[in-house]
């Protein structure tokens, strides 16, 4: 047999033929006078069988193990791991389906956020906060909770979204966060020794549950880079008054 013929036979591509031969897994056969490869039925069985590994999901380094080891003791251990590793996949697959399906109702109802996909749980969350229309502050509020959704560890993330949703739990205190998204909003082009700045200070420290004060960092502000990015994006005054609602919260839990 010609290369194009056992390839055809196998059912793979003269080019994977060639392949198998660059790396090893496939003996070069004997060469007709005219320099043409000719193939026997033991090098169809052997690509046959290098196919059959491969299709199972073993990589190309994990098929010349098997095909080294005469005994087929390296098959078994090779089998029973990618057995394990496939079950690992359905796994993530499966709950992957199952949260997709969950987002295709969302969608279908016309629930699904403009930051989705979220978690299930910061969805709740939005939900019970409810829409701020035309509100600058609560555009980015959402954003940084979404981003934390995405990258914070699962326990902060918990304790993050668990915190905040006793404000939904209260209809007066979303009432509450609704205003100091207002107040917020006015301060966008003001300075930092606005009037205002200690009105909307007081106003968010009112809002937010005491648990977030184990977030607070010494300088009355949360830290890390991605809290300094978000705050970056502030007016004066708007950062002023983060930083006396944050000085408030960790004075009252003292």
């Amino acid at each position: 047999m010609r290369i194009g013929e056992i390839a055809a036979l196998v059912g793979v591509t003269p080019r994977a033929v060639r392949h198998y031969h660059h790396l090893g897994l496939l003996p070069e056969p004997v060469r007709r006078a005219n320099g043409y490869r000719e193939y026997g039925i033991r090098d169809a069985v052997l690509l046959a069988r290098i196919r059959r590994l491969a299709e199972l999901g073993l990589g190309l380094d994990e098929v010349r193990d098997v095909l080294a080891d005469d005994e087929g003791r390296e098959l078994v251990e090779v089998l029973e791991e990618l057995d394990a590793d496939l079950g690992r996949q359905e796994a993530v697959i499966r709950a992957r389906r199952e949260r997709l399906t969950e987002l295709l109702g969302e969608a279908r109802a016309g629930r699904l956020t403009a930051e989705g996909p979220v978690s299930p749980e910061l969805a709740g969350l939005f939900s019970g906060l409810g829409e701020v229309p035309e509100s600058p502050m609560a555009a980015k509020d959402r954003e940084i909770l979404a981003l934390l959704d995405t990258v914070a560890p699962d326990e902060d993330r918990s304790r993050l979204i668990g915190a905040m949703r006793s404000i939904t739990e209260d209809p007066d205190a979303v009432a509450r966060a609704h205003d100091v998204y207002v107040r917020l909003d006015a301060l966008a082009h003001a300075a930092a020794d606005d009037p205002r700045v200690a009105e909307a200070g007081q106003a968010l420290a009112d809002v937010l549950p005491d648990s977030l004060v184990a977030d607070i960092g010494e300088q009355g502000m949360p830290r890390g880079p991605i809290t300094e990015a978000f705050f970056g994006d502030f007016s004066p005054a708007q950062t002023a008054a983060l930083h006396h609602a944050f000085h408030l919260l960790r004075e009252r839990n003292r």
